[in-house]
């Protein structure tokens, strides 16, 4: 093996990553548009008519939009709610629902694709209802 072959292939290999991360930047800002589109068209309707029935019901909820997210969250206990969040950490980014259900001292925690395999994009209404009603139960049940 001669150190020139080394060399080349070593470079090859660098283009081929700073390549890859440039594409791997512009499919996250896309995405991430793609998410704030869906964030105030889609989901925070949704979110906020699920919470006006929650107070119908007897549950009182309240949802917040912090930066880059949308959350559901008791007034009971700060530490049990649902939030969509955008995981950037995967390639390509997806909207993620995070629950967060207090139990005493214990704090239990998960994350899920709000929909397996479907781009930003792509997720309805009905995908988010679907969630919440999945996600809400444990939440609600004592």
């Amino acid at each position: 093996m001669e150190i020139s072959d080394i060399r080349r292939r070593l470079r090859q290999t660098l283009d081929q990553a700073k390549r890859a991360s440039t594409e791997r930047r512009a499919r996250g800002d896309e995405a991430g548009r793609a998410y704030q589109t869906f964030l105030a068209r889609v989901a925070t309707p949704v979110f906020q008519m699920f919470a006006t029935v929650l107070r119908a019901e007897g549950y009182t909820y309240q949802v917040f939009t912090p930066a880059g997210g949308l959350r559901l969250m008791s007034e009971r206990s700060s530490d049990d709610f649902i939030e969509l969040a955008l995981d950037t950490t995967v390639d390509p980014p997806v909207a993620i629902a995070r629950i967060n259900r207090g139990r005493g001292r214990h704090i239990l925690s998960t994350e899920r694709p709000l929909r397996e395999g479907v781009p930003i994009e792509s997720l309805t209404e009905e995908d988010v209802l679907a969630m919440l009603l999945a996600e809400i139960v444990p939440l609600v049940e004592r």
